[in-house]
């Protein structure tokens, strides 16, 4: 099981949306592609921005997503 849930990262990803604004994230969709692509750069190589001591890359990514260390950019 995945914690945080889908809905707790798509709070955060949306907590610095003014009111009455689109939504960055609305879709489970979006939370898997942010954090699947965010693994694959810690699989290539890039540093993890949390403590990443026995971790899978995808949960460093997840973590760091429910941080805020990493950010999804909304499409304009």
């Amino acid at each position: 099981m995945l914690h945080p849930s889908y809905s707790d990262l798509m709070k955060v990803v949306n907590s610095e949306v003014e009111q009455g604004e689109a939504p960055i994230v609305n879709s489970r969709y979006s939370i898997v592609m942010a954090t699947s692509r965010r693994a694959r750069q810690l699989i290539g190589g890039d540093d993890a921005m949390i403590d990443s001591r026995d971790k899978k890359p995808l949960s460093v990514a997840v973590e760091e997503l429910n941080q805020g260390k990493i950010k999804i950019l909304g499409s304009e």
